[in-house]
């Protein structure tokens, strides 16, 4: 009798969903914001409200609603006015605050107007007023604002190459904190004199401050020759709008004013604090595993890199964990955690999670002891309504009697189609967080019956 490899899914599923409710953002605030004696304490800074004449809530993310939900429990009709730029489908009930919806990878219209909106909002403030400014995963592409001379089509036109191109997040921010009035300390700029807090739930590998959502409360360290440097590297210049490429040789030049940067006054009355991230996700996703029965080993929350070699060494420690039991014995559960990049060459559909679990598959093909899988804690992976995908060892002969051909799916950046077909998708809809990505490795006892050749 062949053994079934549906407890390994179940095991994996309970083990990401373990981690996602870990940093769920809504109730994650209520660990580092509460309101006492009308003393509102974040971190550890205090608040007195007899300070305040106004409070202002705003933000930007995927999973921004949700941390503003528990905003309005803990200040309710304290809050002035509010307004957060979400991901199309991440709404939430709210009752001082609006939500915009709009789009995300690629900035639209209703994030415009919402940026607009927003700026208006906390445009002539005074040092009586506090912002509360929320944000997380997706925020730079769901707050647009250009520069001047610089359209939101030119801007989805050079995020669109920088996507397309394998840059990394760290990449792609430092052109859009140069394209922006909102990224790289604008906001602060525009909020001052005001007390501002942002309070921010990572997606960014290492949390550095100016990165997540490009860093809109905090100063920024990179320069328009950091701009020049990636679009030479990626050799964009030729594949950018006139207008970008133009604005950027005007800031080298110094014909346009820097993003903002350290010891301007605009930060004076900032607080920056990360309340959640992929580190705290995995620590949790290591419980869950250990009471599983599984000997649990963290790899790193730091992982980046192509997504198809990056499949290729988990696969490998997968393998290795089988045949010597290094670097721990089965059962065995490895866990990483991270942001890969994906360089897209075909015209199909996925994401960076479904698109490593793809190569992965192709790995593993035989080891029936192994199973992998890889999900966005945010619940949808790159444009697509699935959070990531599961593979194991008799992946490729199910598709193979189905008449799939993996290879031509992978060549096509095709993964979604591919595991949709085999109903190996991950489905958990919005989570209401955002830490990057999960990858979960699990290897159970070999068979004693048979033995690997």
């Amino acid at each position: 009798m062949k053994r079934s490899l549906d407890p390994l899914r179940r095991d994996a599923k309970k083990i990401f969903l373990h981690a996602v409710h870990a940093v769920d953002a809504q109730s994650i605030l209520s660990s580092y914001v509460s309101l006492r004696n009308k003393v509102l304490r974040i971190g550890d800074r205090k608040y007195p409200l007899s300070q305040y004449e106004r409070i202002f809530v705003a933000g930007t993310g995927k999973a921004s609603a949700a941390m503003a939900v528990n905003l309005e429990k803990i200040l309710g009709t304290r809050i002035t006015q509010g307004l957060i730029n979400v991901k199309y489908g991440h709404s939430q009930r709210l009752k001082r605050v609006r939500i915009q919806e709009a789009g995300h990878p690629l900035p639209d219209e209703k994030g415009l107007e919402g940026a607009k909106e927003l700026v208006g909002m906390l445009s002539h403030l005074t040092p009586k007023d506090l912002v509360l400014f929320l944000i997380s995963g997706g925020g730079s592409a769901l707050l647009p604002l250009p520069v001047e001379g610089i359209t939101l089509e030119e801007k989805q036109a050079t995020t669109h190459q920088l996507l397309s191109c394998g840059a990394n997040i760290r990449e792609i921010n430092t052109l859009r904190k140069h394209l922006s009035r909102i990224k790289g300390g604008g906001l602060a700029r525009i909020v001052y004199p005001a007390s501002l807090v942002a309070l921010i739930l990572s997606d960014v590998i290492g949390d550095p401050l100016d990165a997540i959502a490009s860093g809109p409360t905090v100063p920024d360290p990179t320069t328009y020759e950091d701009c020049a440097r990636i679009l030479n590297k990626y050799e964009l210049w030729g594949k950018i709008p006139p207008s970008v490429a133009g604005h950027i040789r005007a800031g080298i030049e110094g014909k346009k004013e820097e993003t903002s940067k350290e010891g301007e006054p605009a930060f004076a009355g900032v607080y920056n604090l990360v309340v959640g991230n992929n580190l705290m996700a995995m620590r949790a996703a290591k419980k869950a595993a250990q009471d599983l029965g599984y000997r649990t080993l963290l790899l790193s929350s730091l992982v980046e890199g192509e997504t198809r070699e990056v499949a290729k060494v988990h696969a490998a420690i997968a393998k290795e964990v089988l045949l010597s039991g290094n670097p721990i014995p089965p059962p065995a559960c490895i866990l990483s955690g991270g942001e890969t990049t994906v360089t897209l060459k075909g015209k199909g559909k996925g994401g960076r999670s479904q698109e490593f679990t793809l190569a992965a598959a192709l790995e593993i093909a035989g080891w029936e002891e192994i199973l992998m899988m890889s999900a966005g804690t945010d619940g949808t992976d790159g444009p697509t309504d699935a959070a990531g995908a599961f593979a194991d060892g008799k992946t490729l002969k199910r598709a193979r009697t189905m008449g799939l051909d993996p290879w031509s799916f992978l060549k096509e950046n095709d993964s979604y189609h591919f595991f949709e077909k085999l109903g190996d998708l991950i489905i958990t809809g919005p989570t209401g967080t955002n830490v990057m990505d999960l990858r979960i490795l699990l290897v159970r006892n070999p068979d004693p019956s048979k033995s690997k050749e």
